[in-house]
């Protein structure tokens, strides 16, 4: 499918999905490859939180001993506090990899004009600029001040009033299109990163709400699957809860409870974080789109590239 092409509203939708439908194993393969080692670390690590917060917080209130919590942090305070710096630090990291993932991967697969590229082409360009990067994640933090100021103040507005509250997924779109475009721009060209930022406003605004409407209607659609899919243990979850409590064995055997909800929230938990995880993907992908698309009609470079093709055939 070619990236560089004039889309309007709905076609940033229609692309969208047909990117998945014709490259979305190769993308989702290459996804969990370069990211699978990071994402196993942090379900690891979410897997031993979610088994103290149930076993020792919620077991605790079941057994009457409000002191469990203290007691377990006076004896373990050394591991925690080791396990919460590995985390935020993998986290972190984390964070870097995947987010740059999908700027990297349409940048190559622009490049080859397809998918036909493998895990060692990536790696080699995330290396390649992985200076960029950072100085993208330093920069962001910047930006992100006085933005975030502006855009709080404006959700704010929108959320005391009902209409306004259905127009917040536009707030989201636009940072998340804003840092997107920016950070594709960077990788893709030899611009300085404030001149990204520029140029991304620019292409933003040129068609504005089309752009942030179909950014935005996809991170609503990808928070409701992600809800939606979460309920799923959840309920399983209650229900065994209310079954047990029905029998009456609540007050004899709380430690049943407790490794009901230590199941239910684990199973939340591990399920949530590896859906959010293709989610994130399919709505960095649908930034990619609007992003390419926005940069045909500022520059034309498919169609100079066609006249190009034409003239040389000649």
């Amino acid at each position: 499918m070619e990236l560089y092409k004039s889309r309007g509203f709905g076609e940033f939708f229609q692309d969208t999905f047909s990117f998945l439908k014709q490259s979305g194993k190769h993308l989702f393969k290459q996804f969990f490859i370069v990211n699978g080692i990071f994402l196993i670390i942090l379900m690891v690590l979410g897997y031993f939180f979610s088994k103290f917060y149930t076993d020792i917080v919620f077991g605790g209130l079941m057994s009457n001993n409000p002191s469990v919590v203290d007691d377990y942090m006076n004896e373990n305070m050394g591991i925690f506090i080791v396990l919460i710096i590995l985390f935020c630090t993998v986290g972190l990291i984390a964070g870097v990899v995947s987010y740059s993932f999908v700027p990297i991967y349409l940048k190559l697969y622009s490049e080859r004009g397809g998918s036909n590229f493998e895990t060692r082409d990536i790696v080699d360009l995330y290396k390649k600029h992985i200076g960029k990067i950072f100085i993208f994640l330093v920069c962001a933090i910047l930006v992100g001040i006085p933005l975030m100021i502006v855009c709080g103040v404006a959700m704010f507005l929108l959320v005391i009033t009902i209409i306004g509250m259905l127009l917040l997924p536009l707030v989201i779109g636009f940072v998340a299109l804003f840092y997107q475009s920016t950070l594709i721009e960077y990788i893709e060209n030899k611009k300085g990163i404030w001149e990204c930022f520029g140029y991304a406003w620019t292409l933003i605004s040129s068609k504005f709400w089309a752009a942030i409407g179909s950014v935005g209607i996809f991170f609503l659609m990808s928070y409701i699957v992600q809800n939606i899919i979460a309920l799923i243990p959840y309920i399983f979850g209650m229900a065994s809860l209310f079954t047990t409590i029905e029998q009456g064995d609540t007050m004899n055997n709380p430690q049943e409870i407790a490794s009901t909800m230590t199941v239910m929230m684990i199973a939340i938990f591990l399920l949530t974080f590896l859906v959010s995880s293709i989610l994130n993907v399919i709505v960095q992908l649908n930034q990619g789109i609007v992003f390419y698309s926005l940069k045909e009609d500022n520059e034309n470079i498919n169609t100079k590239s066609v006249i190009d093709q034409i003239g040389s055939g000649e």
